[in-house]
């Protein structure tokens, strides 16, 4: 039914036979560590998983789901996973700490992470300032979601000592959380976002689903999810990152000629959080900051270093090669294997 989905909404399905890729791909078996699979963010890796993208291209794909994108991080750092689907930022604080990780396609081109308060816990919030003091739910400590709490919070004037950062992950926990007064703030993404809104469990301070709103919060485009590896893996295994951005590159576009219904139909059952209606909405919210062609726009990463210095006074002096963090070479080669098979 799924396959029969894709060819409704217009793309069409390259029936290539997996084996003619499996004998080119040098590491056809690996794992890509994420942290919350089940958010918006991470939909394109959700689509070629369950559209069989990633099996097309003779791939067989394990994903490792963690709590939080720098639990994912760890991961490939320790070895236990080959490739993150994670935030963009992450390649240039590793180039800081002298290691060399590379994001190759794009996910999202906007963070998507919103951040708001809990009317319950403050009634009388009139700034972002009153968030002195406060706790602080974020899906793990070190991830996108704390970094974009840390900017807001410079933004008017508060270090990052100023709050107390709690990890709460990404999905019903997450709602959890909020709800009963644990957490004074959130910064999280969708459905829970969503979810949270419709309720009235949060009023929203910031938000970067509107791309427009997240360009000028952070200056310019701010490139988000994306698949990096470090670059000895890159190097090792250019048949393999190449398929990879294959399977992403075609779930990005498949998504963007995507109605409510075919995302449905193909997303696990789990991720709605028991409720289609907001499922939907979350999406309708978050499509236009997803990535139409996973090409990582050539100013991002200069916007990105700006957001990490602002909030991280040891990276103020660090001169990061930016060139060396990201490449759009596989992503260009999956777009025009796509163009070509219209």
């Amino acid at each position: 039914m799924q396959r029969r989905c894709f060819t409704q909404i217009g793309l069409v399905t390259l029936a290539v036979p997996s084996l003619a890729f499996a004998q080119a791909l040098e590491k056809p078996k690996l794992t890509i560590a994420v942290g919350g699979k089940n958010l918006l963010y991470y939909l394109p890796l959700t689509i070629a998983e369950s559209l069989g993208y990633f099996k097309d291209e003779g791939l067989d794909v394990t994903i490792a789901d963690f709590a939080g994108g720098s639990r994912a991080l760890q991961a490939v750092v320790g070895g236990s996973a080959d490739v993150v689907s994670g935030a963009f930022e992450h390649t240039l604080n590793m180039q800081a700490k002298g290691q060399k990780l590379r994001a190759f396609v794009l996910q999202g081109r906007a963070p998507q992470i919103v951040m708001g308060i809990n009317p319950k816990t403050m009634p009388g919030y009139k700034s972002v300032a009153d968030l002195k003091g406060k706790k602080i739910g974020v899906t793990a400590p070190g991830s996108s979601t704390n970094v974009m709490a840390n900017f807001v919070l410079a933004k008017a004037g508060l270090k990052p000592a100023d709050v107390s950062i709690i990890g709460i992950g990404a999905g019903n926990g997450a709602v959890a959380a909020m709800r009963s007064g644990q957490i004074d703030a959130i910064s999280n993404l969708d459905p829970v976002i969503t979810l949270l809104q419709r309720s009235g469990d949060l009023k929203i301070i910031s938000d970067t689903r509107v791309v427009a709103e997240a360009d000028r919060v952070f200056g310019g485009p701010m490139p988000a999810g994306c698949l990096y590896a470090p670059q000895a893996f890159i190097d090792k295994n250019p048949a393999t990152v190449q398929a990879l951005a294959n399977a992403l590159v075609r779930a990005d576009r498949w998504i963007q000629a995507a109605g409510p219904a075919d995302i449905i139909k193909a997303v696990p059952e789990g991720y709605l959080l028991g409720d289609r209606a907001v499922y939907i909405d979350a999406f309708l919210a978050s499509k236009g900051a997803l990535s139409p062609d996973g090409l990582i726009p050539e100013a991002g990463a200069a916007t990105a270093v700006n957001a990490l210095k602002s909030v991280d006074d040891a990276l103020k002096d660090v001169k990061f090669d930016l060139a060396a963090v990201y490449t759009n070479d596989f992503a260009k080669k999956a777009n025009a294997k796509f163009a070509k098979a219209r």
